[in-house]
Order: C-alpha cells, then structure tokens, then sequence
C-alpha cells in the first residue's frame, strides 16, 4: 500500500505505530506490487484516478471486486482499463462526476451460506450470486458430495452426505479465497476424515482454530498448515 502511494508522489511517514502522510499533487507513475494485494491494488486505482499522467500497475490483484470498482469509477468518468489481468492501466482525470451503480453480489456472503448449507444439510437457493466467481469453492463442496447445479442468476445446492474436502489451499484470485478459509476449517470439523488446510496469503488467519477446539473439533496447526480430523 505505502509503496504504491510513496511512486505516486505521497510522502509516508512511519513512526511509533503511525502512518503520516501529505502530497501536493498525484503524478502517474509505474507500480509493481511485490503481491498481488487486493486493498493495494485498490488504494492504487483510487489515488491515480484523479492523478496527474497515466499509472501502470503490475501485478494487479485479479478478484472480480477490482473490475467491478473500475466499472464503477468509469462510470463515473474514470478512464481506467486491464481490470481483471495482471496489469491495470489508469489515465488520470481532472474531475469525476456522480452516477448510479449496483455493485457486484458479494461472494463471500454467497460462499458462507453454501457452506452453511453444507454443514447443516438440506438445500437453498441462492439469488444473484455468479458460479465463476465462486467456482473453486463450488468445487471444493462438489469434492463432498454436494449437489450444485446453476440456472440464470441462481446457485443451488443440495447437501444429504459429506466425505473430506481432503485438501484447502488459499491463494489469489481465481484460487480459494482466503475470506472463506476459516467456514471452510468450520465444515471439515463435521466431515469424515482429514482435510489439510493451507492457508498462504495471511499468517495469523487461524485465530479461530482455539475456539473450534474448544467446542470439540480436533485440529492441529503447523506454522501455514492445519491438519483437521472430522467429529
């Protein structure tokens, strides 16, 4: 995030836990993310908008809540372009003017009540969520002997038995979401079997597991790794 901000012109200082910042004006400039960060990109695509010259970021974060913030900034009179790819280019604009926009369906409250239904049995329909944006977990849930078929804007899902989802890794966009990680350790509590989880993009995301303990779910952590025994 600072880096980003530091190319455009910001000046960050860092002292006892605070972050200072000031800048004259945004200039346009080339990015390289060292991680494909989703705030990052984000704070990015905000700050130059309205920059001075043109900003090249690289290794951009791919989820689709990045294409849908460009659409909704060029609604606005944005000229932003390579939403969705690993290089985002953005032509900064004097000003921006008001509109109208619904933003996407958020995929993570789709994915935590497909999960839900999966621990819990039965079936539900989920309205206005988007199977490929969902596809790893869907997946994921497939792996366990649910049923998930998608007609128009709807995902259905049909839970009766479950096996082990085996394996859970996270990663960066179109892998498994990180923000899913922790309903998906929840399930494999309840499935037959081991699952490992891995979780790659944040190093304290298993703050949950002492409490799953302590409602009786056997899980063991190893550094990025949690090895979880079904009960």
């Amino acid at each position: 995030h600072l880096g980003g901000l530091r190319r455009l012109g910001v000046d960050v200082a860092e002292d006892g836990g605070y972050i200072d910042c000031s800048c004259g004006r945004l200039r346009g400039a080339e990015v390289l993310l060292d991680f494909p960060s989703v705030g990052a990109t984000e704070n990015i695509i905000l700050a130059s908008a309205k920059a001075e010259g043109t900003t090249v970021i690289r290794n951009a974060a791919k989820e689709p809540e990045i294409v849908d913030l460009q659409n909704f900034i060029n609604r606005m009179g944005g000229k932003i372009s390579g939403a969705g790819t690993a290089v985002i280019v953005v032509e900064g604009v004097k000003k921006l003017h008001g509109a109208a926009y619904t933003p996407i369906a958020d995929r993570i409250e789709a994915g935590t009540f497909l999960i839900a239904c999966a621990m819990c049995g039965g079936e539900i329909a989920l309205k206005h969520a988007d199977p490929v944006n969902i596809a790893s977990l869907l997946h994921k849930l497939r792996e366990i002997s649910c049923k998930i078929w998608s007609k128009n804007d709807k995902i259905y899902i049909e839970s009766k038995r479950r096996l082990s989802p085996k394996i859970v890794e996270t990663s960066p966009y179109p892998g498994f979401p990180t923000d899913l990680q922790a309903q998906m350790t929840a399930l494999a509590c309840v499935c037959e079997g081991a699952t490992v989880i891995v979780e790659n993009l944040f190093e304290t995301r298993f703050k949950h597991v002492p409490e799953l303990i302590r409602m009786g779910a056997d899980i063991t952590v190893r550094g990025r790794s949690a090895l979880v025994r079904g009960v």
